[in-house]
């Protein structure tokens, strides 16, 4: 059996508080969905975690029988954006937050194994009279982001504003850059069992190089 753990090998994972760091990240496959508003309070964000969680334990049970790799589940990440990008820096206006849910699975994940685990956990949640209402909406997708800027956040979501800031109005136009794609965080604490003050937080922002 092969344990694979792409937290621990892939530099797209590794950050330091206080440092932001350029580095090129290459294509990765997500499970991803799409959605809406207050990640505190939307419906569709709450349904989207739900949904996205149990593919990618079933993923991981079938690789691990069928092909005897044992990866990790990975953490949740999120791609977050806004008609007015201010909002996520200084007036934090979480209701007009559109945002993409995604875990990363490996590349050994293929479209039919991806569409056998949504049928799986659809016939499971059936048969235990649960509701998955977003299941359906989960894709398999490829995402290449190339050039990126990040850091590692400590602290609650809602103190990321600051860091932001700097990031998007000091850093990356002083370091002869400019945004390209969509800010991209990556959960590294469960938010169920980790206190606000020493949650960890991948905060990237993809980039291109002013010419």
């Amino acid at each position: 059996m092969m344990a694979i753990d792409p937290k621990k090998t892939l530099d797209a994972y590794k950050a330091k508080r206080g440092e932001f760091r350029i580095l090129e990240v290459p294509a990765m496959q997500y499970l991803m969905i799409d959605g809406a508003g207050d990640p505190n309070t939307a419906p569709a964000y709450s349904d989207a975690v739900t949904a996205l969680f149990p593919l990618a334990y079933t993923l991981k049970f079938e690789s691990r029988r069928a092909l005897g790799v044992d990866t990790v589940v990975m953490p949740l990440e999120g791609q977050w954006h806004a008609p007015d990008m201010e909002s996520f820096t200084s007036r934090r206006d979480k209701s007009a937050w559109l945002w993409t849910l995604m875990i990363m699975v490996p590349d050994h994940v293929t479209p039919e194994m991806f569409a056998d685990a949504v049928d799986a956990v659809e016939q499971k949640a059936a048969k235990k009279k649960q509701e998955n209402p977003s299941l359906r909406a989960v894709r398999l997708e490829t995402l290449d982001e190339g050039l990126c800027v990040q850091t590692l956040h400590v602290g609650s979501y809602d103190d990321e504003a600051p860091v932001l800031d700097d990031l998007h109005h000091r850093f990356i136009p002083g370091s002869g850059l400019r945004m390209t794609g969509l800010h991209h965080e990556i959960y590294l604490s469960d938010v169920r069992r980790v206190e606000p003050a020493r949650l960890r937080t991948i905060l990237r922002q993809p980039v291109e190089r002013v010419s």
